[in-house]
């Protein structure tokens, strides 16, 4: 008696890799990837802004003062973009201020995120009294408007690019302390990290092991979106002459020197305002795509 055995003939999916896949959602948001373009051209802009700038930041020239964009009549090819009320060349100082902006918003967002993570990841680990107290004093620092807290924390410290950076981090903060909080939380709960606690896993294993790689993708996400705030927050107090000081080329103090000449030279103050519009929105647009691609509830 011959025995018939069925043979399941349902296709099995090819392996994708994680990174071809992260790409595949990526890729999706144009938005996104126009962000990420810009954002590259940035970082290559300020890398290279020794060779690319035609001249220095802050060489004057005492014949061309206040001369329009080449293409506006009385504008000089010499001077692509013109130059301001002393003679520096506006597209020079754009590229140089580049290198100084994202400094700022690298360092602000790794300073926030290194803390952040600490005290997030400490909350919701331990929880009780630690939380609390960590969590109210967060709450306490978005009750305050951000820029308000910012000009404080500088007005105490003294005007400067370290204690704008250091004030903006602060600022900045609870955002990263409530997102690394809410996925630890998440995660403690989940069977493999009750594994290797009955395993006998120490707490800083568990933490530093088992929970925070899972958690990095929201930290992702909000750093690519935090470097945008940064540089926004640091231009505000750059342009209140409380962040870079003069001849600093950053774009902020670049837009608070051109102030009194904005009604009759518009491309002292266009040009600054439009690089900060553009690099931010660079960076929304990358968080936003970045959001879609690793968060598996958005895929679609």
């Amino acid at each position: 008696m011959s025995a018939t055995h069925s043979i399941d003939t349902t296709p099995v999916a090819p392996h994708v890799h994680p990174l071809r896949d992260f790409w595949r959602y990526f890729s999706g948001n144009k938005g996104a990837v126009a962000g990420m373009v810009i954002v590259v051209v940035v970082l290559l802009m300020a890398a290279f802004a020794n060779v690319i700038a035609p001249y220095a930041p802050d060489l004057t020239d005492n014949s061309v003062f206040l001369v329009p964009p080449a293409w506006q009549t009385g504008g000089s090819w010499a001077h692509i973009l013109g130059t301001d009320a002393i003679g520096r060349d506006i597209l020079s100082r754009l590229i140089h201020g580049a290198r100084l902006s994202l400094l700022i918003g690298i360092a602000v967002v790794t300073i926030s995120v290194v803390v952040g993570t600490v005290l997030g990841l400490l909350a919701g680990y331990f929880r009780g009294i630690f939380e609390i107290t960590i969590m109210r004093l967060m709450d306490i620092i978005l009750t305050l408007p951000s820029l308000l807290l910012a000009i404080v924390i500088v007005a105490i410290l003294g005007p400067g690019l370290m204690n704008a950076m250091l004030a903006v981090a602060i600022v900045v903060l609870p955002h990263y302390v409530r997102i690394t909080r809410a996925a630890v939380i998440s995660e403690t709960s989940r069977d493999y990290v009750t594994a290797a606690r009955m395993g006998g896993a120490s707490h800083l294993r568990l933490m530093f092991s088992e929970v925070l790689p899972n958690c990095t993708a929201p930290l992702i996400v909000q750093a690519s979106l935090g470097i945008s705030t940064a540089i926004l927050d640091a231009a505000a107090l750059g342009f209140l002459g409380l962040g870079a000081q003069p001849p600093s080329p950053e774009w902020g103090t670049m837009l608070a020197d051109a102030r009194e000449f904005v009604l009759r030279a518009w491309w002292v103050v266009t040009f600054p305002g439009l690089a900060i519009l553009i690099t931010v929105l660079a960076f929304n647009l990358l968080g936003d795509g970045l959001r879609d691609a690793l968060d598996p509830k958005l895929k679609r």
